[in-house]
């Protein structure tokens, strides 16, 4: 695969060609990063990134349609990607995966058809052996079970009371430490680095193991926190992933 050559002679196609990359990121971790900011534009079939000296600074993003790769294009270009600003263009030539997408063999269409059948078969399997112990989700509950969850015990002939609800915690005032909420499970810190340490005041980054999906940012001053949070503030790490911040509480 290549992506060198005139920019402007290659047409929009699937694959974004990147290159002025940091060379100092292992590989592993340069690819998860990319698959984190390159998946709000679309569904990505491939990264890839090669360890040889004539592809350091340089990796490839497959995306699944056309339209993904060139919002990518357009949003990205000259985006500072561990300090330095991505050089991005189409691919001159098509993925491998592509490829063969292109033809008759389809292996992932097969796997889906596979996986259906098996989750098909497993379904019947749960409902022949609720119907042998007499149990079956159309059913009423016997004489004698126990209520629903979620809500209390009716009077006699009345409707379920439902529960009282939860009074809302009150937002943390602003301070110079940023709490982010709903990040995939799969994401690192050097992603997360790489995002708030565009904007003045950056400190570190910290995540807690036990808990993923989290994180903790802080920053020199309370106004640099609050410049970096409106600034990201519904960033789609993927595309079910948009940050949530706020201020941490102290």
């Amino acid at each position: 695969m290549s992506g060198d050559g005139d920019a402007q002679a290659i047409p929009p196609n699937k694959t974004i060609y990147i290159n002025n990359l940091n060379e100092k990121i292992k590989i592993d971790e340069l690819k998860k990063s990319l698959q984190a900011v390159f998946s709000q534009f679309g569904k990505i079939l491939e990264v890839l990134a090669f360890k040889t000296l004539k592809h350091k600074g340089q990796a490839w993003v497959v995306f699944e349609d056309v339209k993904s790769a060139a919002e990518a294009l357009k949003s990205m270009q000259n985006f500072p990607f561990y300090n330095k600003p991505m050089r991005i263009q189409y691919a001159k030539t098509k993925s491998d995966i592509v490829a063969k997408a292109d033809g008759t063999f389809i292996p992932r269409e097969r796997r889906k058809r596979h996986d259906e059948k098996d989750k098909k078969k497993r379904d019947q399997q749960q409902e022949a052996n609720q119907a042998v112990m007499g149990v079956h989700p159309s059913y009423p509950p016997p004489y004698g079970a126990a209520p629903p969850m979620g809500g209390m015990m009716p009077p006699y002939g009345g409707a379920p009371v439902p529960p009282r609800p939860a009074m809302p915690e009150a937002p943390a005032p602003p301070n110079n430490i940023l709490f982010i909420q709903n990040l995939p499970h799969e994401n690192n810190p050097l992603m997360l680095q790489m995002l708030f340490g565009q904007y003045a005041g950056f400190k570190e980054v910290r995540m807690i193991e036990a808990k993923p999906g989290i994180a903790f940012v802080e920053y020199e001053s309370e106004m640099q926190a609050t410049v970096a949070l409106q600034a990201l503030q519904g960033f789609k790490v993927t595309q079910q992933n948009a940050m949530l911040i706020t201020y941490a509480k102290k």
